[in-house]
């Protein structure tokens, strides 16, 4: 059952677009799985790179300009590159032209063919830069969209923690001094990884999977209210810390308030949206006690039952069910008088225990006591209950004397 879904706007400091990438750093990104050759437009180097998509259109180069969008990797392969070698060099001259005047960030020939000569030399002219790959189309577009996701994916900045848990990417947020870093300390100590602290920089990867990552200055620091800032790199190790993970469960510390409902099955579904993604959120109640680090650790170890198809919270409830659904229907007697299940059936069923007096004393100690417990056993006779019969008479006055 989804419960809500809340965005993260009320939370974020700052939603950054996303940021400028030029040509010259793409070329030389290291992450880049292709090897790219430079023909013409040396001066373009340093024009940005604002879309994520590359675009392979081969209408312009007929004089349809409609939908080029000029900040967009612009690839021709064979099949464009057969169009022009049946046009005549006027025609081409004229269609290359029209297309670079476009103001294109760059152009990339794929399948290592020579270019035309038209597309040199207006390349050359418009200070666009082109490019030869040596790799297939295919290729060449999945390497170029593995850089320009990651490089040009939107930001947002949040105020909370991410740590690794069990492998578990789980963002730590709440009101400042909740006790999110002191949370995240104990989970180092136990031997998981801070990721950042205090400022959390998001960012969106397709098919939709949010990262996370410390501020530069902040990177491998945490900061506890009486200690300061610690370098958790240079107190634990290398093995404290990890620069980027991925977001997988949001925690929500909350305070504790008698008032309020929190889930105690597990059946709630609620998701906090970072960039229009949502991710599963947990709201647990701080107070004192309670041994936060130990709880998320719990938390990290049920989202991998989760991952492995075990919701034990669902399954709980379909026990439950299957219990109450098979579970034989009852028949109650009616008692009435006379009837086998009146109160000397009742009586005869079950032994019990008959006080006759007033229940004994501990402090008396040894003395002998009025009261006598006595078991009353069910009778076979069909005379009359001796469940209704005094058990244990007191003595009598001449056995007192």
């Amino acid at each position: 059952m989804v419960d809500e879904i809340r965005d993260v706007g009320a939370n974020a400091e700052t939603i950054e677009a996303a940021p400028d990438f030029t040509v010259a750093q793409l070329v030389t990104d290291r992450t880049l799985t292709i090897r790219l050759r430079r023909i013409a437009g040396e001066a373009g180097l340093n024009r940005p790179l604002r879309h994520p998509r590359v675009q392979k259109n081969g209408l312009p180069l007929a004089g349809h300009f409609h939908g080029v969008v000029p900040t967009r990797v612009q690839v021709l392969g064979q099949t464009e590159l057969s169009f022009l070698d049946v046009m005549s060099e006027a025609d081409q001259m004229t269609g290359a032209r029209g297309f670079f005047s476009l103001g294109l960030s760059c152009v990339i020939i794929t399948g290592g063919l020579d270019p035309a000569k038209a597309l040199i030399v207006s390349a050359e002219a418009t200070g666009t830069p082109l490019f030869v790959s040596e790799s297939r189309t295919s290729r060449t577009i999945n390497a170029l969209h593995a850089v320009l996701d990651d490089r040009l994916a939107p930001q947002v900045q949040l105020h909370g923690v991410l740590v690794e848990v069990h492998g578990v990417g789980i963002l730590l947020v709440g009101k400042s001094g909740i006790g999110k870093s002191e949370c995240a300390l104990e989970l180092v100590m136990r031997g998981h990884r801070l990721v950042a602290d205090d400022v959390v920089r998001c960012d969106w990867s397709p098919p939709g999977i949010i990262f996370g990552q410390a501020a530069e200055l902040l990177r491998h620091h945490i900061e506890i209210r009486g200690l300061g800032v610690l370098d958790l790199r240079a107190l634990f190790g290398i093995t404290a810390v990890r620069g980027r993970k991925r977001i997988d469960l949001v925690v929500h510390l909350c305070e504790w308030n008698d008032k309020e409902e929190f889930d105690r099955l597990g059946l709630q579904e609620r998701f906090y949206s970072i960039l229009g993604t949502p991710v599963r959120e947990l709201r647990v109640p701080v107070r004192p006690g309670r041994n936060m680090s130990s709880l998320i650790e719990m938390a990290a170890r049920n989202e991998l039952l989760r991952y492995d198809g075990h919701h034990t919270a669902n399954e709980f409830l379909e026990r439950i069910e299957a219990h109450l659904i098979s579970r034989p229907a009852v028949e109650e007697e009616p008692i009435t008088q006379g009837s086998s299940r009146g109160p000397d059936r009742l009586e005869r069923d079950s032994p019990t225990l008959r006080p006759t007096e007033q229940p004994p004393d501990p402090r008396d100690g040894d003395r002998p006591s009025p009261l006598s417990w006595t078991s009353i056993a069910p009778q076979a006779s069909t005379t009359e209950s001796s469940a209704w019969v005094r058990a244990v008479r007191p003595p009598s006055e001449e056995a007192k004397r």
